[in-house]
């Protein structure tokens, strides 16, 4: 696993489509089920999307929650 592919997950935009502008970690499950049953795009997009299904369906989301840009202002 490339740690880089987990930070693009929270800072890397959808392109296109209904969720045009939501950061890849944002995507609701269904939409992301939908690209696995549909075919995920090619390239870059299609793996962040991938790897982001997996970590839904495992309930591993709050582990990207230290990831995110200004996870830390708070402190």
């Amino acid at each position: 696993m490339d740690p880089k592919l987990l930070q693009l997950l929270v800072t890397r935009e959808m392109p296109y489509g209904k969720y045009k502008g939501r950061v890849i970690a944002d995507l609701p499950g269904n939409y992301l089920a939908w690209f696995a049953r549909e075919g995920f795009p090619s390239g870059e997009l299609g793996r962040l999307l991938a790897l982001m299904l997996e970590i839904d369906h495992n309930g591993l989301k709050h582990l990207l929650e230290p990831l995110r840009p200004n996870a830390n202002a708070g402190d």
